[in-house]
């Protein structure tokens, strides 16, 4: 359900949750849950989208360091091709909550779903600019994915997943067009399902 909560008053145990790569044409969805430290407040959190990437990587060994938890939750590309973006997602989700390590008096989640998890659960339109904890974990699941896209970029050369992050970008398509889908590549996405189309029929 839409929030009530009044996160800016919250217990010690609130954990914020987001995702990183719903919308990438390659690689995994990855989410984070973030239980901020009440007596260790940081300064300078905000949706990881509108920071520079120097910004995330300073906030992300700062939140790491001094959260009370934090853990990371994923779905794998074949995951995300077999039960859709969405579903993969809320299970990802679901999965950082479940790695916390300790429970949470409330979660609360970017967006405007809830994945299943056994703890009172609410989501926030809006959340990684709202909620420090959700952009905590914005931050993380961003930043983390970031590292993975990057190593992708080793193991895939000449897609460009380091540069773009596996997101359709003109020199992305013109890879994949050129080089044909990865092993990495989201096979239900539009685009790499109507390459394989026209490669197999």
């Amino acid at each position: 359900m839409q929030t009530r909560f009044d996160f800016s008053a919250g217990g010690d145990r609130l954990a914020g949750v987001d995702e990183a790569g719903r919308g990438p044409l390659a690689g995994a969805v990855v989410a984070a849950a973030v239980i901020l430290d009440p007596n260790h407040p940081i300064e300078g959190l905000d949706d990881s989208k509108v920071l520079s990437a120097a910004a995330r990587e300073a906030l992300y060994g700062r939140i790491t360091g001094s959260a009370l938890a934090w853990a990371v939750g994923r779905a794998e590309v074949e995951e995300i091709d077999r039960i859709n973006i969405l579903q993969a997602t809320l299970k990802a989700m679901a999965r950082a909550v479940d790695g916390l390590g300790v429970e949470p008096e409330h979660v609360l989640v970017d967006g405007n779903q809830c994945p299943r998890v056994p703890y009172s659960v609410e989501y926030v339109i809006g959340g990684d600019a709202l909620v420090p904890a959700i952009s905590a974990a914005s931050i993380v699941a961003k930043v983390t994915r970031d590292r993975e896209m990057a190593e992708l970029d080793t193991r895939f050369p000449g897609y460009g997943f380091a540069s773009h992050k596996g997101y359709s970008t003109a020199a992305h398509l013109e890879a994949l067009n050129r080089l044909g889908p990865s092993p990495v590549h989201r096979t239900t996405f539009a685009p790499v399902r109507r390459l394989l189309e026209r490669e197999f029929g």
